[in-house]
């Protein structure tokens, strides 16, 4: 409960790397300088010779590493941290180190994570330049199945000569800016922060560089983009050698500060909005009395600077002031992209590049734009001090600035001004801690909606006096100060994801670090944990401090899962933090009223109490509290000693059956529903002597050994001898006594009482523990018999008795049944093996079992079996596909058909019958398992009122299951269920969109690929050539449906579906194939106790198997089913595959794996013409579709369009894809959409496109005639002409009225369009028409025809 400094990471190699990084400094002489790079060697030096004094050579490795990592070499370096803390950056002079996530495992046990060596080189590329600052900004995933791990980092590095260079963590180069030609002094970020408030401004996300005279600013979304494209660039450049792609360009602002001396650090607080009374006292002080002040307060961008001549520097730049430069970023990635490979194959191979090529590199440097000058508003003066570096808040009001005086200032931006000061704290580092509130009282209150409460602490290393101290603010107390090393690094990023929006950031878990210290002594990076209610801490705040802690104990008593052990660490840690006794004793009684914890949490937390109090001083112990924490404990001490009277051997079995009975009932409640059986086969039916004479028989010892019958009479004479027993209606020792003397052996009677005890489940489970009991003393009674345990079985070894036991239940289909047996069992071989070791050793030691270990791994894959069964036998819904339900047990998933998938197979087929969304499934099975193992039972979770909540059941599987029922791995199942459900049936096509919506939540592309792969050969490809030989033969539309279905399978609609289908599968192969390269192949697991599984290989494994696509045939093909699927949906007359030259059509409908001789070059014209003709039909098409859908939309805005179908609003950019794929002009297919649009009447959709168009005269002219022809129709052809339009055409120059009469008003699909959108288009055409156009004139008399006509109207 108070301020800890914790470890979460260690750092390997550090020595080598300083080694590394400082590898010049120690081996080059300086009179010696013409040795190359190749002869480094050690110099022996006197520093070297100091550590060879001593004799012992202990001493002599100790002043090795002390010498070596305790002098200052880390301040010399420029070190950056990811909010991640997956990469750290080491750099000095030309040199670089990166440093990367990695786990291992520690002598302990657990899992330790270290940060280790990935990339070691040189990072600069002219000479003479050193790195003078870097960053490192981790940027966000875009997959949906992202939870808010980054996809990779970036290394952004500043130079002396003026470049900002942008690496991967590899250190491949992904694109160089001279943005100035200046020294880099300090890279800054800032990132989406979602705002707490409703009247806080949401901020954009940048990129800050400092140069002396001048900041550049970089557009977050812009250079998001840039460093994605040139990455994707680069992995396909190394991997396959493609052509190069202009990336986006960085949208920049630049400003030139001025008014201030020296500059050595700032901060940018963002965008920010004057007070009314703010901005007229502003427009005062600047312009007198006379000043005029705008209607609103406009927005600025503020930027603070320290350093001289001002101390502190309040800048602030008006938005829309600058306009934001566009720097091409082509330089590093076209140019200079085999540069870079090189650059870093030299890194990691020691190769170095040619003089030469540096100096032609140099000579092209790009041009450096001029900065926009901003003047300083105000400033903090003092001449004397300077200041050395300004670290912003999280939250954006406070900034705390370090100086050459040895203060630390807190400077509060809003006002300007400065609201604190400490002293004695010279080269002091700072860092920010934002705390949110914990889980309080609000969460569960109606008020649950405000915001949480967010406590601001400021955290100052002093590297003079090795102390790290923790501050609240804003004038709050030291709440935490630790002793450190005296050079270690305070590493503060201020910033978390790049790439992160409102919408993509709803349920992330975003896992950064926001202060860490690292010490190069150790190696090891620490971060300080600071709880919230110190902020409510101080000498007047106690008995709030106490309350807090009050609330908290009762936020946790409300929760229903939390685990024992976690309740009682937390309540025992809040008891012994409350300082006040009254508050205490209210604790203390709030906990023992509270039913949630158990009597030994209670217990224990009580005896801890009264303990301490016992230890401290009597005269500061209150007397009532002791006295009651004293008479509580005896209490619950009686409590517990009556309850131990009463209990018996079987409290271990108890507690088994209260933590699995949530899923029984729900097990026992879909198993119960109505069926019919004959009256003579009800196990309830007495058995007749006859029959039990039939099935016995007399040995020549006198034994008697029962004859195995068929299935029905064994399960008879089960039920004749043990049922009375189990259902508690016969004396259990007068059966044993009477079956053990009738001389029957032990191991025929075990199988006869475990065949009835699994055959009557139903009725077993209607009264668990009534029947377990029985069970219990039934077995013990049978283990006792002579014959059955044998008495020289060793515990180490397995007991044929007790494998008989567990054969049975291996085998059963009945799986609540054999789990209850399986817990009788082991608790009974517990209980023999604890005699016998009792009997011989005498020890208090547990002994450990072969035969205990192999119950453990049979009880845990029981449960598994018994919520997945649970799961299976969920009813489908009416009138759904499959068949019965299908039945589980260990035996059948260990050597079933399905091999190691078997779990995901039976579960995607479950899915298949409950005719599950793809929603349904991710939401299910895309939860990450966490901490849910075999350890505790995910079903206590679930609601036993309510068996036939199955997304909770499947949550439960999944949990059970977490490794084989991992997300991709369910995917992978369901899709390939879907598939071949769809192919038996190929008119549904709804199986086969499921399908491939199921594989586009597979976040593995290796997995991705491969299903693909075998999902396109197996049942896609076949059915997709019919189709588009069908189409070519075809001469018209509905001519010919029946050869439809006879040569594809299916109908008109259902193919519509399928092309579509085909579309999206290619389109997913097309993404796969990009990212199979930047991301590894995923390591197939199974779950321990499942991992003797046998079988032929999963889907999973088979789509891993699979070999790589030529991506530009997958294209080609992608290509040809968007036609198909255009042509089908508008219901077109097409040949599609005379849109394709010979090569063309000779490369469809191969293997996608194999290269093929593709089309390249210019296309014929006659055929570029077909392919223009068709997407102009398209286009057309599409407009008259969304023409009923539009029409009912207000004029004034233009209705939302559907996702899906002809009146899709993807149709007009995927038209200008394909128009881009095949050579045809899209400017072309543009100006037809605005025509078509404006033919149609819908002016507001034409305005959209009409933006896009790059040749406005050729629009101008066609929309000339268009409005001619509108104008016309109004004037000429209107049956409801009035008498001001006949004066109106009239009073008309004779050449437009000639003009007018030529035009034909019915080309206009719809000639009724409101006189203002004629007016409003009249007006388009003046503002894209040229002035020196030969129609210009004509477009102004239409004009004042058209306001004429509108004002008469």
């Amino acid at each position: 409960m108070s301020c800890s400094f914790l470890e979460f990471c260690r750092l390997q190699d550090l020595k080598a790397v300083r080694d590394f990084l400082f590898l010049s400094q120690k081996t080059e002489p300086v009179e010696e300088k013409n040795l190359t790079e190749n002869e480094l060697t050690w110099d022996t030096s006197d520093w070297e010779s100091a550590w060879d004094s001593g004799d012992n050579k202990e001493e002599e490795a100790t002043s090795e590493v002390t010498t070596v990592q305790s002098a200052p070499w880390l301040q010399d370096c420029v070190v950056s941290l990811s909010p991640c803390s997956d990469l750290l950056v080491l750099a000095h002079d030309q040199k670089a180190a990166f440093l990367s996530a990695k786990w291992r495992s520690v002598d302990s046990g657990r899992e330790e994570m270290t940060l280790a060596v990935s990339w070691t080189g040189t990072l600069s590329n002219d000479e003479g330049e050193c790195v003078s600052s870097s960053i490192c900004i981790p940027l966000a995933s875009q997959k949906r199945s992202s939870t808010g791990r980054p996809d990779w980092t970036c290394v952004v590095v500043g130079f002396t000569s003026g470049y900002v260079r942008f690496y991967t963590e590899n250190g491949v180069l992904l694109l160089a800016q001279l943005l100035h030609e200046d020294p880099v002094l300090r890279l800054k970020c800032r990132t989406y922060e979602i705002p707490r408030h409703p009247g806080v401004t949401e901020q954009h996300e940048e990129l800050s560089i400092l140069y002396p005279a001048a900041l550049v600013t970089i557009d977050g979304f812009s250079l998001f983009q840039s460093l994605r494209a040139c990455r994707n660039q680069v992995a396909r450049a190394a991997a396959a050698g493609s052509d190069v792609i202009q990336p986006p360009p960085l949208a920049y602002k630049k400003w030139g500060l001025q008014d201030m001396e020296t500059i050595v650090d700032h901060s940018s607080v963002g965008i920010m909005t004057l007070c009314v009374f703010d901005q007229m006292r502003n427009a005062s002080i600047l312009g007198g009395f006379n000043a005029s002040v705008k209607g609103s307060p406009p927005a600025m961008c503020q930027y603070v600077t320290v350093g001289g001549g001002p101390y502190t520097g309040f800048y602030y730049a008006v938005e829309g002031s600058s306009q934001p430069l566009l720097s091409h970023v082509a330089l590093a990635v076209a140019s200079k992209l085999t540069s870079a490979l090189f650059s870093a194959a030299s890194g990691w191979l020691g190769w170095h590049k040619n003089k030469n090529e540096e100096e032609a590199v140099q000579k092209h440097k790009p041009k450096v734009e001029p900065a926009t000058p901003l003047g300083i508003r105000f400033g903090l003066p003092d001449s004397r001090r300077h200041g050395e570096s300004i670290c912003l808040s999280p939250c954006n009001t406070l900034a705390g600035v370090t100086d050459d005086f040895g203060r630390v200032t807190l400077l509060d931006l809003a006002r300007g001004i400065c609201i604190r000061m400490w002293k004695g704290y010279r080269d002091a580092q700072l860092g920010w801690l934002q705390v949110p509130e914990e889980r309080g009282d609000r969460e569960f209150s109606p008020s649950s909606a405000l915001p949480r409460r967010h406590a601001l602490f400021l955290v100052i290393y002093a590297p003079r006096r090795g102390i790290l101290e923790v501050w609240a603010m804003q004038q709050g107390p030291r709440v935490g100060a630790f002793t450190v090393g005296k050079h270690c690094r305070l590493l503060y990023a201020g910033y978390r994801l790049m790439g992160v929006n409102s919408v993509t950031s709803q349920g992330w878990q975003l896992h950064t670090q926001q202060v860490c210290l690292l010490d190069p002594i150790t190696g090891v990076l620490r971060t300080v944990n600071i709880p919230f209610h110190l902020a409510l801490s101080d000498k007047k705040s106690e008995r709030a401090k106490d309350i807090h802690l009050f609330k908290r104990l009762t936020t946790l008593l409300r929760s229903r899962e939390v685990e024992p052990d976690i309740l009682e660490s937390e309540a025992k840690s809040v008891l012994l933090d409350i300082k006040h006794p009254a508050i205490k004793k209210q604790a203390l009684e709030s906990l023992l009223s509270n039913k949630n914890p158990p009597v030994s949490c209670l217990t224990n937390i009580t005896c801890s109490l009264y303990d301490t109090l016992k230890q401290q001083d009597p005269e500061e112990v209150d007397d009532a509290l002791l006295q009651f924490c004293s008479s509580q404990l005896k209490l619950l001490q009686l409590y517990t000693g009556i309850q131990n009277l009463h209990s018996d051997s079987l409290d271990g079995i108890e507690e088994e059956l209260s933590r699995v009975g949530p899923t029984l009932q729900r097990y026992s409640k879909l198993t119960l529903r109505p069926s019919v059986s004959f009256a003579q086969d009800s196990p309830d039916s007495p058995l007749p002597a006859q029959a039990f004479l039939s099935q016995m028989e007399c040995t020549e010892e006198g034994e008697l050994r029962v004859i195995r019958g068929s299935e029905t009479e064994w399960n008879q004479l089960g039920n004749f001898m043990f049922w009375g027993c189990l259902s508690g209606k016969s004396p259990l020792h007068k059966v044993c006594d009477t079956l053990q003397q009738a001389g029957i052996g032990p191991q025929q009677l075990l199988s006869l009482l475990l065949s009835v005890w699994l055959q009557r489940e139903k009725e077993v489970l209607q009264k668990p523990e009534e029947t377990v009991r029985n069970l219990h003393t039934l077995l013990i009674a049978l283990s006792n018999m002579k014959g059955a345990v044998e008495e020289s079985w060793d515990p180490q070894s397995v007991s044929p008795w007790w494998q008989q036991v567990r054969s049975i239940c291996i085998q059963s289909h009945n799986a609540a049944a054999a789990l209850l047996a399986a817990l009788v069992a082991h608790h009974a071989v517990k209980a023999c093996i604890t005699s016998r070791a009792d009997s011989k050793l005498q020890s208090e030691w547990e002994a450990v079992s072969l035969e205990l270990e192999q119950w453990v791994v049979c009880v845990r894959q029981l449960e598994d079996v018994l919520v997945l069964q649970t799961l299976l036998l969920v009813p489908p819904p009416q009138g759904a596909a499959g068949g019965a339900a299908a039945q589980c047990s260990i035996k059948t998933l260990l050597e079933g058909d399905s091999g190691c998938g078997g779990i995901a197979d039976s579960v995607s087929k479950w899915v298949f019958r409950q005719n599950l969304a793809p929603e349904w499934t991710k939401r299910a099975g895309g939860k990450e398992p966490g901490g849910h193992g075999h350890g505790q039972d995910s079903s206590l979770k679930l609601n036993p009122q309510c068996p036939l909540c199955f997304p909770e059941l499947l949550v439960a599987v999944c949990q059970r299951f977490p490794h084989s029922l991992s997300p991709d791995l369910l995917f992978a199942h369901c899709c390939w269920e879907y598939v071949v459900q769809w192919n038996k049936d190929p008119e549904e096509g709804q199986h086969l969109c499921w399908a491939v919506e199921h594989l586009r939540l597979v976040s593995s592309p290796h997995i991705q690929l491969g299903i693909c792969t075998m999902m396109w050969s197996t049942f896609i490809v076949k059915r997709l050539s019919a189709a588009a030989y069908l189409m070519e033969k075809v001469t018209a539309y509905v001519k010919d449906m029946c050869s439809c279905v006879q040569d594809v399978g299916m109908g008109d609609k259902a193919m519509t579906s399928f092309l579509g289908c085909c579309v999206q599968l290619l389109q997913i192969l097309m993404e796969a194939d990009s990212a199979v390269e930047e991301v590894s192949a995923p390591e197939l697991s199974v779950e321990e106790v499942w991992c003797g599984a046998e079988g032929p290989a999963s889907i999973a494994e088979l789509a891993l198997e699979q070999r790589g696509v030529h991506y530009p045939l997958v294209q080609h093909h992608c290509l040809l089913a968007s036609l198909l699927h255009a042509a089908m949906t508008f219901s077109l007359k097409v040949k599609p595959l005379s849109l394709f030259d010979s090569k063309g059509k000779n490369a469809f409908f191969r293997d996608l794996t194999t290269i093929q001789l593709m089309p390249s070059g210019d296309m014929d014209p006659g055929l570029v013409s077909l392919r223009q003709e068709f997407l102009l039909r398209v286009l057309t098409s599409w407009v008259q579709a969304i023409d009923d859908f539009s029409s009912s939309a207000p004029v004034t805005s233009s209705a939302p369009l559907p996702s899906c179908g002809p009146k899709a609003d993807w149709w007009p950019s995927l038209c200008l894809e394909l128009g881009s794929l095949l050579q045809v002009n899209p400017d072309i297919l543009r100006r037809h959409i605005v025509c078509e649009l404006y033919n149609q009447g819908l002016d507001l959709r034409a305005e959209e496109v009409m933006l896009e168009v790059e040749d406005k005269d050729v629009l101008g002219s066609q929309l000339l005639v268009l409005t001619g022809q509108r104008l016309s129709y109004s004037l000429l052809h209107s049956q409801s002409q009035t008498q001001a339009a006949m004066e109106l055409l009239a009073r008309l120059p004779p050449t437009l009225c000639t003009w007018l009469k030529a035009m034909d008003p019915s080309e206009l699909r719809c000639p009724l369009v409101p006189l203002t959108q004629t007016s409003r288009l009249v007006g388009r055409l003046i503002e894209i028409l040229p002035e020196n156009h030969a129609q210009y004139s004509l477009a102004l008399h239409l004009l004042e025809a058209v306001e004429a006509l509108t004002t008469e109207d």
